[in-house]
């Protein structure tokens, strides 16, 4: 028992700030983008930061994280706007390494179009939230792949996007290509479709032998002429003239719907869709025709607002 005399106890001490973002690193924010990321690689989580109110949905991810001896701790709200480096953290933040990027190997590349699925190619787009959006479309219609052109301006896995892809980044593989000298090398396994504004056919879902692979283009200047020559044909969105055209996360998200059939795209192998937490990716059996049809103008809207109207970085 202290005497009278004696200095009054000094207060227990907070536990240290979070350490400092290292470059090197990624922010992913929001539940379903975690989750995500736990269920494709654990392995790439460094550590883990979250709002009290999540704990319980977190109980799985903190296990594996204790069981690789890595460090997670509960923060109020200005410490996860620190740490996400954002206010639109969602109650969760994970410090992770990025997103493998491989090189495109056409011999590789040959053997993608047995899943049927479409692949996407992205010519120069610049705006991370623009790849987020997209990514998160792709991966809502069953896309597996992501190509990336080998450009100074095209986006690549970022804070921003992953915000905005909300665990679709986690669910494709992303290559990184020189267009448009790779068309060429898929055009034996896939159909090459360019876009450009008003200058194409309107696009009829696919039927032949050949899955399709779309190449979107650079917000402002769409694709270069020389992709364009490189394409088997070109496509466009017809709409009614009140505005010039779509942003192209909209537009990705219209025209997959079309390729798709509404989304009726073959289903990820099982391989791919392989999980640490079963509960972050579910591989269960398609949802119902009648509640796909309802998900699918409020996933397609949610992916263009997030894509065009989003500017915090």
């Amino acid at each position: 028992m202290p005497r009278r005399n004696d200095p009054p106890r000094s207060p227990a001490k907070k536990p240290p700030p979070p350490p400092e973002h290292r470059r090197d690193l990624i922010r992913v924010c929001g539940l379903a983008a975690v989750r995500a990321l736990f269920a494709r690689d654990p392995r790439r989580v460094e550590r883990l930061f979250f709002a009290a109110a999540l704990a319980p949905q977190l109980t799985a991810e903190r296990q594996l994280l204790a069981q690789a001896r890595k460090p997670y701790r509960e923060l109020d709200e200005d410490e996860l706007a620190r740490v996400g480096g954002t206010v639109l953290h969602g109650g969760v933040v994970a410090v992770a390494r990025p997103h493998p990027l491989r090189e495109f190997d056409p011999r590789e590349a040959l053997g993608w179009a047995r899943s049927r699925a479409p692949l996407l190619i992205l010519d120069g787009v610049g705006n991370p939230h623009n790849l987020g959006a997209i990514a998160r479309a792709a991966a809502f219609f069953g896309v597996e792949r992501l190509v990336l052109a080998d450009r100074p301006e095209q986006a690549l896995a970022s804070d921003a996007s992953y915000r905005i892809a909300e665990g679709g980044l986690d669910h494709l593989l992303l290559y990184r290509a020189r267009l448009p000298q790779a068309l060429p090398a898929l055009k034996p396994a896939y159909r090459v479709l360019g876009t450009a504004l008003g200058r194409g056919s309107p696009l009829r879902a696919a039927h032949g032998s050949r899955p399709t692979a779309l190449v979107l283009g650079n917000e402002e200047k769409g694709l270069d002429e020389e992709t364009l020559a490189a394409c088997d044909a070109v496509v466009t969105i017809a709409g009614s003239g009140r505005v010039q055209s779509l942003n192209v996360a909209a537009a990705a998200a219209v025209l997959l719907y079309a390729l798709t059939e509404g989304g009726a795209a073959p289903r990820a192998s099982r391989s791919s869709r392989s999980s640490a937490v079963s509960r972050g990716a579910p591989a269960s059996g398609r949802p119902s025709t009648r509640s796909k049809s309802r998900a699918i103008a409020s996933n397609v809207e949610s992916a263009s607002r997030r894509g065009s109207r989003r500017s915090r970085p």
